[in-house]
This record gives structure tokens, sequence and C-alpha cells, in this order.
């Protein structure tokens, strides 16, 4: 992999792309120190105490505790995105546009960007009003601050979607995973400098250090292999005779993932789980503020328990929205495919059902266990700032992955061409 990367220099174009894709991180790091205008980020910081919070300024690469421009980073696109596939499934037309190829998307593509923008200044505003009722947040208070907050809030976030767009044009991988990637390893410093800090008042000793270590390669290793590992298929098509031309007659497979969905699930999940946060902030001194505070904080068993089955669910609902067994097997049908010993048509689908629903309990079973392991960081090696945890480590794993077989696509390419030319 890292030879890969290496070699990525000596190949003219794929250098260029390399190059503008650091030069766009650099713009969103320039960012990330930008502060929205009317805010004291001081009082800002005291928000911060909740798991969620510090998951938000960590893929923001600490512009949300900054309260910088892209404080909200990249996901109200995320949001737009997930709404948009969800949509497509319940509305016909979306539907069609999916399956009208590069036009449709592109407009599908429109689409995402208009609610992108709807959905920043929605959650912008409601920041800034959140804001407003603690004292002196705002120099003053009103309607125009609100909007002023609203408006650069948002203006950041549509900025850093034209930077991820722009990178997936001309620069190497996918722009909007890589801002998030971005962001996660600029917090690492600051973790490592953290446990560092810890360790020199002596707060941890060796062995706390020494077993945080071993648990994040242990979970980087368990991050490769889920990510990696999938259930292949086979897939046989019979000959067929088009004229003087014989077709088919191969043998494939249809590679079926254990983690299809993602890190989609926890994202749903997460925001299921900050509603009743949201709801004791409106009246901070009430019963039920007291009662979610005592018994839904992310350190006590419900939440966790919760937080778990929620993903669990989510990935087979996930799941099910972005992968159609039926659709699946009738394509192959339609091209003279069968798998062996499977009949064409609905047995087929009901098969390729059957064994995506036992990948997916084991998806859902690892995102879970990925999700809380923040907790048991916390439990085993006694380090309280442990946000970087298994999330963090399955986006930027994946991100990582993906994009070096992009490189490695490239270099085969051109690997290719030479020899052709040769």
């Amino acid at each position: 992999m890292l030879g890969s990367f290496q070699n990525a220099f000596k190949v003219g174009d794929l250098r260029t792309k390399v190059l503008f894709t650091l030069g766009m991180f650099l713009v969103f790091r320039f960012g990330c120190h930008i502060p929205v205008p009317g805010i004291n980020p001081e009082v800002f910081t005291n928000l911060l105490d909740n798991q969620l919070f510090g998951f938000f300024d960590l893929i923001s690469g600490g512009a949300f505790k900054r309260f910088s421009i892209f404080a909200m980073s990249i996901t109200p696109y995320i949001n737009a995105s997930i709404i948009m596939q969800l949509l497509t499934v319940v509305i016909p037309r979306l539907e069609q546009l999916q399956k009208e190829g590069e036009e449709g998307r592109k407009k599908i593509t429109q689409y995402i960007r208009y609610g992108t923008v709807v959905l920043g200044f929605i959650q912008a505003m409601g920041m800034s009003i959140a804001m407003g009722r603690y004292p002196g947040a705002l120099d003053k208070p009103g309607i125009a601050s609100y909007l002023l907050i609203a408006i650069s809030l948002t203006a950041g976030t549509a900025l850093l979607m034209w930077i991820g767009e722009i990178i997936t044009e001309k620069g190497i991988g996918n722009g909007i995973s890589l801002i998030i990637f971005a962001g996660i390893v600029a917090r690492l410093p600051a973790g490592i400098s953290n446990i560092y800090q810890l360790a020199a008042a002596g707060t941890i000793g060796f062995w706390n250090v020494f077993s945080f270590v071993a648990i994040a390669l242990l979970v980087i290793a368990g991050v490769v292999a889920i990510n990696e590992g999938q259930r292949r298929i086979p897939v046989q098509y019979a000959k067929r005779v088009v004229g003087r031309r014989v077709y088919g007659g191969q043998s494939t497979f249809l590679p079926l993932r254990v983690n299809m969905g993602g890190v989609i699930p926890i994202i749903f999940a997460m925001s299921v789980m900050m509603f009743p946060g949201v709801i004791s902030s409106w009246a901070p001194n009430s019963a039920a503020a007291n009662f979610i505070n005592t018994y839904f904080n992310f350190r006590t068993v419900l939440y966790n328990a919760l937080y778990g089955l929620l993903i669990f669910f989510f990935t087979y609902f996930y799941v099910a929205i972005i992968f159609n067994p039926a659709d699946v097997a009738d394509n192959i049908k339609k091209y003279g495919g069968f798998i062996p010993g499977i009949r064409p048509g609905r047995p087929t689908a009901d098969y390729i059902d059957r064994v995506l629903s036992r990948l997916t309990f084991f998806g859902g079973i690892f995102l879970a266990l990925i999700a809380i392991l923040p907790n048991f960081v916390i439990a085993i090696t006694g380090i309280t700032n442990a946000w970087f945890g298994g999330t963090a480590l399955l986006i930027v794993v994946g991100v990582a992955l993906d994009t070096m077989k992009q490189i490695e696509a490239h270099l085969l390419l051109r690997s290719y061409e030479g020899f052709v030319k040769n």
C-alpha cells in the first residue's frame, strides 16, 4: 500500500491529482480556524461534555469546538444524501431518475445540493438560537445575530460541499469521505498530546497506554477484516449465440460485503439518541432533564444498550434500502445467468436474501460493538479522551483503503498502457 502511494508521485497526472487533494485539505484546515462572527467560543466549549458533540467535533477537525465557519462540517450533506436515498424508494419519479444513468444522477445530485443548503440553514439557525440561551455566548443576542450566524455556518457547509465535489472531480478518492477523514486525522495529534499529558502528570501509567495502543491495533485489524470481508456467491452464465458470435459461458461471482451499510447506521442511531439530550437542554432544571442526565448518559448501561440495538436495527433497515435481492436476481436471469443449484427467478432472490440476512446480522453486531467501544476503552485504560474510538477508526480505515485502491487502479491502468505501447 505504501509502495503504491510512493509510485503515485512518479506518474505525472496522478501526482497532480494527489497534490490537488492535499491542497484542498489545506483550504479545509484554514477554514476550520475562521471564527463565526458574533460568538464567544469559550462559552460554547461547555456544550462538549457529551459523546455526540465530541464526535461531531472530531469529524469536523476541531471546527465545532472553535465554532468556526466549518463547525457543522459536512453533516448536512450526509443527511441530505440519506434522505434522498430514502425518498428514491417511495417516490417513483426519483427512482426513475436513478435508473436513467449519468443525467439522472446529475439531477439527483442537484437535489442533494439544494437539500444540503436547506438542512444546513435549519441546523445553523437551531444552533444559533440554542447558543442565545447561554449568557455571554452571543455578543448581541437577537434576530440579526441569529441570521448572521446561520448564514455564516450555511456558507461554510456549502463551501465544504464544493471542496468535496471538486476533490472527487479533479483529485483522488471520494471528496466528501476524504473531508471527514482529514478532520479525524487532524485531531489525532491533540489526542496523542492529551495521553502524553496524562502520563506525564501520573494520572495514567505505562500499562494504561500500552492497553490503549493494543486495543487500537486490534480494532484497526478488525475493521480491515470486516470491511474487506465478503461472501462470494458463484454465478454461471450460459452460452448464447447471437449471429455468428457466442456470448457467455463464463463463471463469475456476486460479492456481498459483511459491512454493506458502512458507517450510515451509526449516523442514523446517533441522530435518534441525540433527541433526549436536546429536549433536556430546553429545560435544564426540570425533572425530565435530571432523569435524562442521570439514566441516559452515554456511560450508562441503558444508553449503550439502546444505542447498540438502534445500530443493529438501522443496519438491516439501510441494507434493505440500498440492496434489492429481487432486482439482482432479475438482472442475473435477464443475462442468462444462474446460481449453481438454485433455480433462476424468485428462488435466486430468496437465496440471496438469506445469505444477505446472515451477513447483515454479523455486520450489525460489529457496528454496535464499534460504536460503544469508547466506553470500554475508558473503563480498561482510564483514558477519558477516547473520542477517536471505533467509529472514527472505522471511517479512517475505510476511506484510506478505498483511496489506496483507487490509486492502485490508476497505477495498474498506466502499467497496462505502457505494456501496450511497448
